[in-house]
C-alpha cells in the first residue's frame, strides 16, 4: 500500500527545511508547470516485486497535479467491446469514482464505443488513414499497428507519459508495442495472458501417470518429459488393438515451442529461421510429427483439439487461460489441472505468450495528447485491495493452489511473437510441412528467403 499523500506533504516541508538550515546554498526551485519531472511525485509504493508489474522498495513516478479545461469535450474510448468501467470488484469502484471526480474537475464526458470484432481492423485502419479516427483511445492489434500504421506517422508516441508502473503496464508500452525505441500503445491493465497445459487429473489418476505437477516442482517439465508423459497415456486399455485414450490433444504445437523456448521465427526486420533456439523448436514440432504422439485428427477444424480434451480421454491441452470455465463447465466430472508449457533446452523459465497482442492507442490526428494519458493514468492510479494481477480471477477458475502459483509463475515472462505482422509470411503453410514430417532443415532453407520478403514489404526494406 502507497503512503498516503498528506504524510508525503509533511515529509517534504522537513526535508525543505532541514535542507534550508543546512547553509549548503544549494538551493532547488519548486517546479511549478505541468511538464512531468523525474523528481516531483515519487513515493514507496509497499508493494511487492513478483514480476507482477508491482514494485518494492522502489520509487514510483505519479504525474503531479494538471490544470486544464477540456471545454465540455466528450473522449470517445473505442474497441471490440465496452470498456464502460463497471463496479464488479473494489478497484473499479476506485477507478470509477476516480473517473468522475476527472469529468468534473476538467470538464468533459466519456462515451465508449464498440465495434464488432469481425469488421475491426478494417474499420479503425480505414477511419485512421482519412484522418477522422473512430476515436480519441483506440485500442489496436499490433499486428496491424506496429509497424505498419506507426511508419506513416498515424499514432502519437506515449511512452513519455506512462512512467508510473501503478497506472501502466511498462512492458506494454516499452517493450511489447514499441517502434525504434519509442512506445505506442499502453494498458492499465498489469495482467499478462496465460497459457500452457490444461490437464485431465482424474484421468491422470486414472492411468497411474506421475502427476504432471511432480515435473514442475522438480524443475524437470521439459520436452523430453513431455513427450514421455504424452506417449505413456497413448493406451489401449481395452485390448482391443486401438488406442482408446491419448496424451495430447493438440496436433500442432509450433508457437508453443517456440515461446517455451524463448525464440521465434521473426526478431524485428529480419527472419530467424536460423537461430539454434529457434532450430530446436522447429526440431520438437517435427519430432511430435514423425513419432506420431499426438491424438490424430478425425477431420475437425481448429476447434477440433478443445472437443478431443472434453471426452475425458485425452489427458493434454495446450491453451489459454481464458478456455479454462469452458473447459470445467463441460467437463463437471472431471478435475482440470494446469501446468506451464514445458521448458526447452534454451530456456531458463517458463513463459506464456500472445501472437495477436492489442493495446490502446491515441491517433495522431487527436490534440492534447498528454491529457488524454493524464487522465488515464489519473483514472488507474489507485491502491488495489489485490496482492497481484487478475488475483480474484484466478482464485475463482484454478482448483488448487498449485495450478494458481502456476499461472502467477509464467504471466510475468509474456514474449509477444511478430510473425502474424506480415501477411505474405506464409505461416500456416511453414506449420504444415513441419507437421507433415518434412526435415527442419529443408523446411528452414525453402522458407528463408519467402520470411525475408515478406518482412521487407512491411518494413520498406
Amino acid at each position: 500500500m502507497r503512503i498516503s499523500k498528506t504524510i508525503i506533504v509533511l515529509f517534504m516541508i522537513m526535508v525543505l527545511l532541514v535542507a534550508c538550515s543546512s547553509g549548503s546554498g544549494n538551493e532547488k526551485e519548486v517546479n511549478t508547470n505541468d511538464t512531468p519531472t523525474e523528481d516531483v511525485g515519487k513515493v514507496d509504493s509497499g508493494e511487492n516485486a513478483d514480476g507482477d508489474g508491482n514494485t518494492d522498495e522502489e520509487a514510483v513516478y505519479s504525474t503531479p497535479e494538471m490544470d486544464f479545461d477540456m471545454g465540455g469535450r466528450t473522449i470517445k474510448i473505442v474497441s471490440w467491446w465496452d470498456m464502460t468501467i463497471g463496479e464488479d470488484n473494489p478497484d473499479n469502484i476506485q477507478r470509477k469514482k476516480n473517473l468522475e471526480a476527472l469529468m468534473e474537475k476538467h470538464n468533459f464526458k466519456v462515451e465508449y464505443l464498440a465495434v464488432d470484432y469481425g469488421e475491426y481492423q478494417e474499420k479503425v485502419t480505414a477511419s485512421l488513414l482519412a484522418g477522422e479516427p473512430l476515436g480519441d483511445i483506440v485500442r489496436l492489434g499490433k499486428t496491424y499497428a506496429v509497424p505498419a500504421l506507426v511508419k506513416q506517422d498515424l499514432l502519437w508516441p506515449i511512452d513519455e507519459y506512462t512512467k508510473n508502473p501503478v497506472a501502466f503496464n511498462q512492458k506494454v508500452t516499452n517493450e511489447y508495442f514499441t517502434y525504434e525505441g519509442r512506445g505506442y500503445g499502453f494498458t492499465e491493465n498489469q495482467a499478462n495472458l496465460v497459457v500452457g497445459i490444461f490437464y485431465n487429473r482424474t484421468l491422470m489418476n486414472q492411468l497411474g501417470i506421475k502427476p504432471l505437477q511432480d515435473y514442475v516442482d522438480e524443475d524437470n517439465w521439459n520436452w523430453d518429459t513431455f513427450i514421455q508423459v504424452a506417449k505413456e497415456a497413448n493406451r489401449d486399455t481395452n485390448n482391443d488393438g486401438k488406442l482408446d485414450t491419448w496424451g495430447l490433444a493438440n496436433n500442432s504445437l509450433l508457437e508453443q515451442a517456440l515461446y517455451s523456448n524463448n525464440t521465434s521465427l521473426t526478431k524485428g526486420e529480419k527472419q530467424n529461421l536460423d537461430d539454434p533456439a529457434t532450430v530446436e523448436s522447429l526440431n520438437f514440432v517435427n519430432r511430435i510429427a514423425n513419432e506420431q504422439i499426438t491424438r490424430p485428427t478425425e477431420g475437425g477444424d481448429w476447434t477440433e483439439p478443445g472437443q478431443f480434451i472434453r471426452q475425458g480421454n485425452t489427458l493434454m491441452y495446450a491453451g489459454a487461460l481464458h478456455e479454462l470455465n469452458g473447459l470445467k463447465t463441460d467437463m463437471p466430472d472431471y478435475d482440470i489441472g494446469f501446468v506451464p508449457f514445458p521448458k526447452g533446452p534454451s530456456a531458463t523459465e517458463y513463459h506464456s505468450a500472445e501472437a495477436l497482442f492489442q493495446a490502446l492507442t491515441i491517433p495522431k490526428s487527436v490534440e492534447n495528447p498528454e491529457q488524454l494519458m493524464y487522465i488515464w493514468e489519473k483514472i488507474n492510479d489507485i491502491d488495489s485491495v489485490y496482492d497481484y494481477p487478475d488475483q480474484s480471477s484466478y482464485e475463482t477458475v484454478f482448483s488448487t493452489e498449485e495450478d494458481l502459483n502456476n499461472a502467477k509463475m509464467v504471466a510475468p515472462n509474456m514474449l509477444v511473437l511478430d510473425h502474424h505482422t506480415f501477411p505474405n509470411l506464409k505461416f500456416y503453410d511453414f506449420q504444415g510441412e513441419l507437421n507433415s514430417g518434412v526435415s527442419v532443415s529443408t523446411v528452414i532453407e525453402k522458407y528463408k528467403g519467402t520470411f525475408q520478403a515478406a518482412i521487407d514489404e512491411v518494413y520498406g526494406n
